[in-house]
Formats: structure tokens, C-alpha cells, sequence
């Protein structure tokens, strides 16, 4: 593993919400401020552009060299990164899925790479997010 990844499995800190909640509502309130790439094209394009602060990528990516690229080019550009291990999990966090009345998530469309571009505004779950990769 490089120095800028980490998978998302975290013990929790009691009184602190996980790593694994503090990545759902960072990319909530990236999606709300329209700062989220979703999608293998659209995240290794903002990658490439050097706009991006946080890379979240399926852990069991059918396509490797989508892996081998998204990994390479966050290392080459010190974009922190985060594996996760469902896609669907990770589809439903950036908001590719379909809410019905009760608000339960339906018609879930996984994704293999999520990237945020805009962090929209300061919240306690970015600075999780930011105090993980500090801590290591």
C-alpha cells in the first residue's frame, strides 16, 4: 500500500462517528455542492486534472487496470484514497440510486470510483476523513 491509501475498516472511537460514516456524509455534502466525479471516466478525469481531494474506490473492482490507473494516479499527484469494499454501498453513498417515500435507497447502481472534488462546507466527518490520513 502507498503512503496516501487506506482501506475504510476502522474501529470506531466511542462518542465519534466511524470512518465509514464520516465518508458517507463527506460525499453527501460534496454531491449537495455538486464537487462529486462519479464514475470510472469521471473521477480518473479529475484525477488527471489535479482537482480532486479524496478518491474512494471499490476494493473489488472487476477491472483491474481501472485499479492499477486510479491507484497510480493518486499516488503521482498525493491524492489521498480510500477502498471500500461494496459497490453498490459506495453507488448508494454518492447518490446513484433511486429514494422511496420511506427514504430507503432502491434501484442502486454500483460504482467502482468516486472522487471529490468540492468538499462544499466544513463539517466534523471531513476532518475525520482528514485526521485518518494525518494519523498514519
Amino acid at each position: 500500500m502507498s503512503d496516501t491509501e487506506a482501506p475504510a475498516a476502522v474501529a470506531p472511537v466511542p462518542g465519534r462517528m466511524s470512518l465509514e460514516e464520516a465518508i458517507q456524509d463527506v460525499l453527501k455534502r460534496s454531491r449537495i455542492h455538486d464537487g462529486l466525479a462519479r464514475g470510472a471516466r469521471e473521477a480518473v478525469k479529475a484525477l488527471d486534472r489535479k482537482t480532486a481531494h479524496l478518491c474512494v474506490l471499490n476494493d473489488t473492482c472487476d477491472e483491474k487496470e481501472l485499479v492499477k490507473l486510479v491507484e497510480s494516479l493518486c499516488e503521482q499527484h498525493s491524492i489521498k484514497l480510500i477502498k471500500v469494499s461494496d459497490k453498490k454501498k459506495l453507488g448508494e453513498w454518492a447518490g446513484l440510486c433511486k429514494v422511496d417515500n420511506e427514504g430507503n435507497a432502491t434501484k442502486v447502481v454500483g460504482t467502482s470510483c468516486v472522487v471529490v472534488k468540492d468538499w462544499g462546507e466544513e463539517s466534523e466527518a471531513m476532518n475525520i476523513v482528514l485526521d485518518f490520513f494525518t494519523d498514519k
